[in-house]
Order: structure tokens, then sequence, then C-alpha cells
């Protein structure tokens, strides 16, 4: 078998949701998902053609079980699944009773949080054509060590970085995010993150415009930058040297029924990914095809479990699939 071109890295967690409407504290019913958007990035691309090679680490526990029997499901290849004999698989707790969704994360000392450096190979590093990381990993030790030991060997190597910023205010202490993400994208090509998620980051203006907000990114080091704005769609900067060509796009998104939004935005990472993989789409077609997978994502409930298939982006997109 041809070895993957793409290096995903992160947390796989269960996230246990309210069963029906209402708040977390009123709920009697949970229902169990497997989640992290590194996880949920996986599979994504797997669904889409490009099945990259999932470096992650659970415990030996039934929840670790039924994790990896799930990425198994999904035909997401085990080589860099880690099981871990001596900690607990990480447990998140979903509050989607208001506005935002908060989360409550059993986390302390779990699994994903002790990967260590050097856990997968300097001849994988190399041989992919790029490597994406999570932000959660980088919140605890030892893990936040080895995913950057990670992306600093994969920039050494030349290939290229993508790192998606998912900001859990629950899981990091005060300035600690900024100071993090603002050493790491030095070593970054390709960032992805919702504007909320720049809201701790003093040097974001998140009340700028698209456009602005992407190149105040891209001045810390990523020549690429999306943003996704929910129903209002996605935009995105390309400087020169991008893997995307140079220039600026936005789109709109699809009008679609929705039923659940949950990991929308790890589908439009995962569709981002396989066009990069692709080669064969600018930077308003890549936007295209990644708004298309996001929304096709939206029309079935569940995170993991709705996302798309060619076939179902294609029902969603303008033939560019």
């Amino acid at each position: 078998m041809t070895d993957p071109g793409l290096l995903v890295a992160g947390e796989t967690l269960v996230d246990f949701l309210p069963r029906g409407d209402g708040a977390l504290a009123d709920a009697e019913t949970l229902d169990r998902r497997a989640g992290g958007a590194p996880a949920n990035v996986a599979v994504g691309v797997t669904r889409l053609g490009h099945a990259p090679w999932f470096w992650t680490r659970v415990g030996t526990d039934p929840f670790g079980d039924f994790l990896v029997e799930t990425l198994e499901d999904h035909g997401v290849p085990l080589r860099f699944v880690e099981r871990d004999p001596t900690a607990k698989t990480t447990l998140a707790f979903v509050d989607d009773g208001t506005e935002e969704a908060s989360f409550s994360f059993y986390r302390d000392g779990t699994a994903d949080t002790r990967l260590e450096p050097d856990g997968v190979p300097e001849e994988t590093v190399r041989a992919v054509d790029a490597v994406y990381v999570g932000s959660v990993t980088l919140a605890s030790e030892p893990s936040r060590t080895a995913t950057v030991e990670l992306v600093e060997r994969a920039h050494a190597a030349g290939r290229t970085v993508v790192l998606d910023l998912n900001f859990r205010p629950e899981l990091w202490a005060d300035g600690e995010f900024e100071r993090v993400v603002t050493d790491l994208l030095a070593d970054v090509d390709v960032v992805t993150a919702a504007r909320e998620d720049l809201r701790t980051l003093s040097f974001a203006d998140t009340t700028a415009d698209p456009e602005t907000l992407a190149g105040t990114l891209c001045e810390r080091g990523p020549s690429t930058a999306f943003l996704t704005l929910g129903e209002a769609g996605a935009s995105a900067l390309a400087r020169p040297g991008a893997p995307f060509a140079a220039g600026t796009a936005t789109h709109d998104g699809y009008d679609v029924d929705a039923v659940d939004t949950t990991g929308a935005g790890d589908a439009f990472t995962a569709g981002m990914l396989a066009s990069l993989a692709e080669g064969t789409r600018d930077l308003s077609a890549t936007l295209s095809f990644a708004n298309a997978v996001a929304a096709a994502s939206t029309t079935a409930t569940g995170a993991m479990a709705a996302l798309p298939t060619r076939s179902d982006v294609r029902s969603i997109g303008d033939g560019e699939t």
C-alpha cells in the first residue's frame, strides 16, 4: 500500500451530549459520540478519498476501545494510534443549551495529554506532503512539546504544516494560548480558524473584515489563512509561495437545510486538506469545495457520523468536487 501523503496529529476523545434540547445540567440522558477536531478531520479526509496517517493516543479502557473501533470502521489507518495502559481516555461533556456551546473536559493526565516527542518517525514525516495539527494537545504537557516538536520537524523537512486554531477556554490559563500559538505560527504554512477562536489573541482584531484578519495571521508566519464564517461562508488569503496560488477569495457558503452544525468547521478543514492533497484547485476553488463539504456535513446529525462522501459533496456543490 502506498503511504498516505498526509499526517494528522491530535486528540481523539468521547463527547457526551444531552439527548434532545436543553442544558447539560438538566439532561437525564446523554449520547456518546466519537470526537476531537483532529479525529473528525482524519475521518473527513478519509471519506473524501485521502486516508491519512493519524497520530493520537487513547486509553486501553472501554472508551478507548470504542474510539479505535470507530476510526477503523471509517477506514483511518491505525499505525500511529497509540494505546496508553496507564491513562484514561479523555471525555468531554458538551452543553449546547446556550447560544455558544461550552465544554466540560475530563482531561487531567488522560491519554491524549501524554503524546511524546518522536512519536512519529522521521522517515514518515519526510514521506508525507503535509502535516496537520490541532490546538487541544497544545494545552497540556507533554503533548504540547510533542506537537511543537512535530511541527518543527515537518517545517525543517519542507513539509506543508497546517495549524487548526480551535480555542477551548476551559483548557488554557490566561494568556497562555496566545503565547503558544504566536511561537508556533512561525513554523506554520496554513492556518485555519473561526473568528471566535481568535478573540483572545491581542494582535488579532476580530471586528476587522475577514481579509484584514487573515492578513494579520499571515504576518505571524503562515503563507495562507482560511477563516470560517459560519452561515456567511468563508474567506481565504494566500501570499506568494503559498501551497495555493497567491490571492484572496471569499465564498458565501451553500444554502442547505441544516439539521446539525456540529463539526462543520472540521468538515471544512477536511475539504481544504483534500484539495491540498490533490493540488488541482486554486484558492477560490478550494474555498468552494471546502464550503460544500462543510454544508453537506450539516444535513445529518453528529459531527463524525455526518462527514460527507464525494457523492454527498457533489449534491451540494457546483460540480467542482
